[in-house]
């Protein structure tokens, strides 16, 4: 490798670099030979989870003082806003003891314009009802349109949904719900169809077959994309479905701040904030309601980067714990492996587990390979972190910040030049436009904080525990366990989306309007936080993270 492909490394990295390449032929052919760093076992994964992965740090969670999950051991982060007073605006409704008229009135209220809110939005308007869309920042920012390596489906002949299931399963460490992890898969290879009838374009053969690929803790290629812009390519597809429907309407920049419910405990509408008129609060009137306000990455648990856009921050949990719903699983989050951890400026964004999947290896400083490239995220997230702490094998930044290398080249190597330009075009111009040349250098990687695999328990319609109340996607907890595998973050969202549609929409067909909106289910929450004596300038939901001197929305 010429030294000059290194220019954009500082001296403490150029060296490592150079290092890796040193190893890379080697390593090549080991892999020629068919062999490969070995599996860890079962009990091998779990002392390494218990050890090094950040969910099993001691001082990153406290347990809940206040709610249905009191006594339950969270991230200190997540804590602070579940056990936090309402806004102001809601707080006023309050103490005015009374909900004023109706402002909007709508069949289905969906909370959040991602991808289970808009799939969500298409299936409910296919009954005809109307359907409103509320989304705290503009329609289609979420983490979806950031997705990058794909998504599962067992549609190939020498797999099957429930080959699926079982590796669902293994990577939840048997966690998970198993009805919820039933139907993500049983419905998988209609969810493909259904998006691809939508005008999604998958990569594909000459022929006209799908291209598969391998996932960490797979058994079985299953692993659908669209170059590494699989969720940018999802999202527009279901967002022009979705603007052609003349009984789905859209708020931008409008937050619910707050859930309403009638005497009998159904949710019958939200409280709303019009962020571009300042926060001014509106009441939204609706027979059914989907939440899919996403996860919690902007939290930065024990300040870790984050992959995740700029609303995601637990909005969802914050008003359903209020309302008196358990959630699941939320000591659990995952960290993506391979974040980028130089360029710096880039620390945050992923490199997406398909260039481990085409042979990407992950090696340590002095190139030499440490961890199995597929095992499941969290493992693989424990292994990075053990071979920076435990053995210092890290590279080190200037800034101080360690990593272990991705060596992307090897995919050349191994399959022809110029497949990680075709394999990976967003990534390969993206980091190129900065005279960085990923079919010669290795990037340098650490975990980054990437999904919230727990949350609000929900049925396989997408019910939660309140009447007129229904969750999809990453808001909703049971589907992944503690661990979710790469690529059912985007099916979830989809099969999951559909089925909280239709079940919404079936709810508001056959009931009425509901009783007069209220916010009694949330009173006795009040009391408590009042009696674990919680300040009162601590306030949820958040609705963007707030950095430097940015003051709160």
């Amino acid at each position: 490798m010429s030294e000059r492909a290194l220019n954009h490394l500082p001296e403490e990295l150029r060296e490592s670099a150079l290092e890796v390449a040193r190893t890379r032929e080697d390593r090549i052919r080991r892999i020629q030979r068919g062999e490969s760093f070995p599996q860890l076992s079962l009990t091998d994964r779990k002392a390494w989870l218990e050890d090094f992965h950040p969910d099993y740090r001691a001082d990153g969670k406290r347990a809940l003082k206040v709610g249905v999950n009191k006594d339950e051991g969270v991230p200190v982060e997540l804590a602070n806003l579940l056990e936090a007073w309402p806004r102001a605006s809601v707080r006023d409704l309050v103490e005015n003891g009374r909900i004023p008229e109706a402002d909007f009135e709508t069949d289905v209220l969906i909370i959040g314009a991602g991808g289970a809110g808009v799939t969500a939005a298409i299936e409910a308007a296919k009954s005809g009802l109307d359907v409103l869309i509320t989304t705290k920042l503009r329609a289609g920012d979420s983490n979806t349109i950031m997705a990058e390596g794909g998504i599962q489906g067992a549609d190939q002949e020498c797999d099957s949904p429930l080959q699926h299931y079982l590796d669902v399963l293994g990577g939840g460490h048997f966690s998970n719900d198993p009805d919820l992890a039933e139907a993500l898969c049983h419905d998988g290879p209609d969810a493909l169809s259904w998006l691809e009838e939508l005008g999604m374009l998958f990569d594909k053969y000459p022929t006209g077959r799908m291209k598969v690929r391998h996932g960490g803790g797979t058994s079985r290629k299953r692993l659908h994309s669209s170059g590494d812009m699989t969720g940018l390519e999802m999202m527009r597809v279901l967002w022009d479905q979705c603007r052609n429907l003349r009984n789905v309407n859209v708020m931008e920049f409008c937050p619910i701040v707050e859930l309403l419910t009638d005497d009998d405990g159904r949710v019958v509408g939200a409280v709303m904030e019009r962020l571009n008129h300042g926060n001014e609060m509106k009441v939204v009137k609706a027979k059914s309601v989907i939440l899919a306000t996403g996860g919690l990455g902007r939290l930065h648990l024990q300040s870790f980067p984050t992959s995740n856009h700029y609303g995601a921050t637990a909005d969802g949990l914050v008003l359903t714990y209020r309302a008196g719903l358990p959630f699941r699983d939320l000591q659990h989050n995952q960290y993506h492996p391979s974040g980028i951890a130089f360029p710096e400026q880039k620390a945050g964004l992923l490199i997406t587990e398909k260039f481990r999947g085409l042979g990407a290896q992950l090696v340590n400083r002095f190139g030499d390979e440490f961890v199995y490239s597929l095992e499941p995220r969290d493992v693989t997230t424990a292994a990075i972190i053990r071979e920076c702490s435990e053995f210092s094998h890290g590279a080190t930044t200037p800034s101080g910040n360690v990593g272990v290398w991705l060596d992307i080249p090897m995919i050349d190597d191994l399959h022809g030049k110029g497949t990680i330009e075709k394999e990976f075009p967003g990534r390969y111009s993206e980091f190129y436009r900065h005279g960085i040349d990923l079919t010669k250098v290795p990037v340098l990687v650490y975990p980054t904080l990437h999904y919230q695999n727990g949350g609000v328990r929900i049925r396989v319609d997408g019910a939660t525990g309140l009447p007129g109340l229904y969750a999809a996607g990453e808001v909703s907890g049971g589907v992944h366990g503690k661990n979710r595998l790469m690529g059912n973050a985007l099916l979830e969202l989809i099969v999951f989306g559909l089925r909280a549609g239709r079940a919404a929409a079936e709810f508001a067909s056959q009931t009425g309007s509901g009783g007069q909106a209220g916010l009694s289910h949330i009173e006795s929450y009040l009391d408590d936080l009042k009696a674990a004596d919680v300040e009162e300038t601590r306030t949820a939901p958040m609705l963007l993270p707030r950095y430097g001197k940015a003051l709160a929305i």
